[in-house]
């Protein structure tokens, strides 16, 4: 089983905002947090998107994320010095796991080989599975192939490092996109429904699809469907 790990396993939205109100230490108090972190979680997408990937290159996902943070917050006429910008870029790798994490990899551990398929840099999913408690068999990234999701060569080197067909390995995303991808090519999918995703105020889109083999509502549930 691969897995996306922010959106999916880890909470960002609670995360991010609440580590950008501990470092803005009230400095900015008709800045709308909430909403900046969403526009920052929209525009990484937009840059990882438009951010070309030709062999032997590779553009970190950290210094995107910084990137884009210094624009927005440009944008917003927020001065903060260089060390509030890298702590807040950092947040991206303190993550917390959702309630079920934990707990339904565990029980999928038992049964099932575990492994993140995250565009996260290889350095963040380390950082932020160790200061979860996630316990993954195996850690893949875009870093490691040079390609963004939905590249196919993502998914197919973390099968061919697994050593297994595409029809033997489940994707597992709170994001269609991803696991769209992952069926065109041959990968089994499980989609898990992250309703605050994107905080509470925000709609994520929680919606089951006859398309995905599996649709569940957390890990817990997935780890039921799969009798683990």
């Amino acid at each position: 089983m691969l897995f996306d790990v922010q959106g999916t396993a880890t909470d960002f939205f609670t995360t991010v905002t609440s580590d950008a109100v501990r470092i803005d230490l009230g400095r900015n108090p008709g800045l709308n947090w909430d909403d900046f972190v969403n526009r920052w979680r929209v525009a990484y997408f937009a840059a990882v998107a438009a951010t070309p990937t030709p062999a032997g290159t590779w553009t970190s996902v950290h210094s995107i994320y910084r990137r884009t943070l210094d624009a927005l917050l440009d944008e917003a006429g927020v001065e903060y010095p260089d060390t509030d910008r890298e702590e807040l870029t950092l947040a991206w790798q303190r993550l917390i796991p959702w309630p079920d994490t934990v707990q339904g990899l565990r029980r999928l551990g038992v049964r099932y080989t575990l492994a993140t398929l995250s565009n996260a840099d290889v350095s963040a999913v380390v950082n932020l599975s160790k200061r979860g408690g996630l316990q993954w068999d195996a850690i893949f990234t875009a870093e490691m192939v040079g390609a963004f999701k939905p590249d196919p060569a993502t998914y197919s080197t973390a099968a061919r490092y697994l050593g297994l067909p595409h029809s033997e390995i489940m994707m597992v995303a709170s994001h269609k996109y991803d696991i769209r991808a992952a069926a065109a090519l041959g990968f089994q999918t499980a989609f898990v429904a992250r309703p605050l995703e994107f905080g509470p105020a925000a709609e994520a889109d929680t919606e089951y699809d006859d398309a995905f083999d599996l649709n569940a509502s957390d890990f817990l549930d997935l780890a039921d469907q799969l009798d683990a």
